[in-house]
C-alpha cells in the first residue's frame, strides 16, 4: 500500500532545496518506488508531500542518494517528518507529472 509521507525542515532555504536537487537529479533518475513530490516553503521552512510506493522506498532513497547532498548542501537539523496509509490520490484532468 502507497504511503503519504510529510517533512517539515526549519531552515533549509529554496537555494539549499534546489542544490540538494541538482546534485540528486531525482527528476531524472527516479528513485524507486517514488509516485508524487511536492514542496513549499513557509516561516523559515520546507514543507514536502510525497507519496511513495513505500515507507522502505524513501528510507532508503534518503540514505542512498539524499544524505549526502543535504551535507553537502549544509543543511543543518533533522525534519519532521510522518508517514500514512495513502487513502486515495485524485490527479486533475489535463495535469501531467512534469516538473515546473
Amino acid at each position: 500500500m502507497s504511503v503519504v509521507m510529510t517533512m517539515r525542515w526549519d531552515g533549509v532555504t529554496p537555494q539549499q532545496y534546489d542544490q540538494v536537487r541538482d546534485m540528486v537529479r531525482w527528476e531524472e533518475n527516479t528513485p524507486d518506488g517514488a509516485q508524487l513530490h511536492v514542496c513549499s516553503f513557509e516561516a523559515g521552512a520546507l514543507h514536502v508531500t510525497d507519496v511513495w510506493q513505500s515507507e522502505a522506498d524513501f528510507e532508503r532513497f534518503f540514505n542512498d542518494r539524499l544524505a549526502a547532498a543535504i551535507k553537502e548542501a549544509g543543511i543543518e537539523g533533522e525534519p519532521k517528518t510522518t508517514f500514512r496509509p495513502l487513502h486515495r490520490r485524485f490527479i486533475a484532468p489535463g495535469v501531467s507529472g512534469a516538473a515546473s
